[in-house]
């Protein structure tokens, strides 16, 4: 009696095991390489010939004359291998606990931003950590000082952030967003950092 159950069960698990440990993820993988290779491939950023980054994970800019991303709550960077976020909402009275420490301050002095009315973006982390975008709201905060370090107009530094805000997608999901690395590579490209800040 066991022996007759036995085999089926076993035979259905390895069964099972080919299908969707081997079939379903390579019909998956080539419908994306063939569809979707830029996606499939981490969206991967290059210039000047070699690959800066991707577009899907926010890196590191500390230096005066790029954008900032949002912080970070991956430790290190952002360390993809230690994303992390909070699961507490507006109404959580230790939501302020997760505020980025010194980012209020930093916000305020070199951005010149108000307390009180600083993006949320600014100051907190995204739910995984690595989020690569920031609001428009953020950047345009950021364009005075983005401006100043690299000695050049505002107003051309302004056009060049509402250049890059994407609109919510498909017209409805989500925020408008800017994100941070193609930003600064188009910075880079039009309004080089002077020879002081190199």
């Amino acid at each position: 009696m066991l022996r007759k159950q036995l085999r089926p069960a076993i035979v259905l698990t390895l069964l099972l095991c080919v299908i969707t440990g081997v079939v379903y993820p390579g019909i998956v993988t080539g419908l994306a390489q063939v569809l979707f290779p830029h996606q499939a491939n981490g969206s991967l950023v290059t210039a000047n010939g070699r690959v800066v980054g991707s577009a899907l994970i926010g890196q590191t800019f500390t230096r005066p004359e790029y954008f900032h991303p949002r912080p970070s709550a991956a430790g290190n960077g952002y360390d993809a291998s230690a994303s992390s976020g909070t699961n507490k909402g507006p109404t959580d009275r230790k939501l302020a606990d997760t505020l980025i420490a010194g980012a209020i301050d930093d916000a305020i002095k070199n951005n010149g931003a108000v307390k009180g009315s600083i993006p949320a973006d600014m100051v907190t982390s995204s739910a995984s950590g690595l989020d690569p975008d920031i609001s428009p709201a953020n950047a345009f905060l950021q364009v005075a000082r983005v401006a100043r370090a690299r000695q050049a107009d505002s107003a051309r530094v302004r056009t060049l952030v509402e250049q890059h805000i994407t609109g919510r997608q498909f017209g409805f999901f989500g925020e408008p967003r800017v994100n941070v690395l193609l930003l600064n590579i188009a910075l880079d490209s039009v309004l080089p950092r002077p020879a002081a800040a190199r």
